[in-house]
């Protein structure tokens, strides 16, 4: 079956006359007489009386125009249809990222209500999901890629500081060297292998310390609240905390200590017809992460 045949036909009938119709699919005249005798030689009967004066749908003709010409409209509309959803981002979209990232909840909330048409399934796990086999379409990923048929655009760095509120530090032991920190509260990553134990970089240098855990979570920005709040010091993505760092909400500890930096990266499966719900959701995504790195608020 050839759509274009039924395209001209269609049009045909609706323009009244061959040259209506040309001018209209901007063919030559020849060419759309030539696709209509080829339908009516593939159907095997006449579509259409041809006369000097007036064109006419034969008995045959009427009920394969009636048949026909709602699935044009059905096609278009169709068309039509994919057009509008690759021009404005809209419906389901999963993403997947580590439980440490943070930053998420305001980025989610800020896009939910700039796009109302999305909708968002945001799962959080240390485990490398799937995307193809598991249905998700962007994950955010921290470290050394694998290779593999994935693209992958990098949105940012991710450093852990040492951090702590004034309250807290004021009248306790002052950290001058990592080994300090056993005399301290700490507020640790509960997801973490060895949550207790942290391994600091300075340089060519590394020494790991066994902290004693006031508080032990998987949630990041409860771990941010916390420290805010003067429980303890608390080992966080520079990202996370760079306004409170800004306004003195927290103070940074050991500043030579600190995790070495790693490349942040938006994957997907294919950099080929990339949806605008995915492509606007990463731009405002590396957006908001440099925001966020130079300490603004609003993030």
């Amino acid at each position: 079956m050839d759509l274009n045949e039924l395209l001209v036909f269609t049009r045909v009938v609706q323009a009244g006359s061959f040259t209506a119709a040309a001018k209209s699919l901007k063919m030559p005249k020849s060419s759309v007489s030539r696709k209509v005798s080829d339908l009516e030689q593939r159907v095997g009967a006449r579509l259409l009386h041809r006369t000097t004066r007036k064109l006419g749908l034969t008995d045959a003709g009427r009920i394969y125009f009636g048949r026909v010409a709602p699935l044009l409209t059905e096609i278009e509309q169709a068309e039509q249809a994919v057009g509008d959803l690759q021009a404005t981002p809209r419906g389901l979209l999963r993403v997947t990222a580590p439980l440490s990232f943070g930053l998420l909840g305001p980025l989610v909330a800020s896009f939910l209500a700039e796009y109302p048409e999305v909708q968002i399934e945001l799962v959080c796990t240390d485990r490398v999901v799937n995307l193809v086999e598991e249905g998700f379409e962007l994950a955010i990923r921290a470290g050394n890629l694998v290779d593999s048929t994935l693209i992958a655009r990098r949105i940012g760095t991710l450093k852990l500081v040492l951090v702590a509120a004034p309250a807290y530090l004021k009248g306790r032991p002052r950290l001058k060297s990592p080994a300090d920190l056993e005399k301290h509260a700490c507020i640790t990553f509960g997801s973490s292998p060895t949550p207790g134990t942290w391994t600091l970089h300075f340089g060519d240098k590394k020494m790991e310390v066994r902290v004693s855990a006031r508080l032990s979570t998987n949630d990041i920005e409860m771990m941010r609240d916390a420290a805010r709040a003067g429980i303890g010091v608390a080992w966080l993505p520079e990202h996370l905390c760079a306004a409170d760092l800004r306004r003195g909400r927290l103070k940074q500890v050991l500043k030579d200590w600190s995790s070495p930096e790693t490349r942040v990266h938006a994957v997907y499966p294919t950099a080929r017809h990339l949806s605008p719900k995915v492509a606007t959701f990463v731009d405002l995504l590396r957006k908001r992460f440099s925001l966020a790195a130079a300490g603004e608020e609003r993030y």
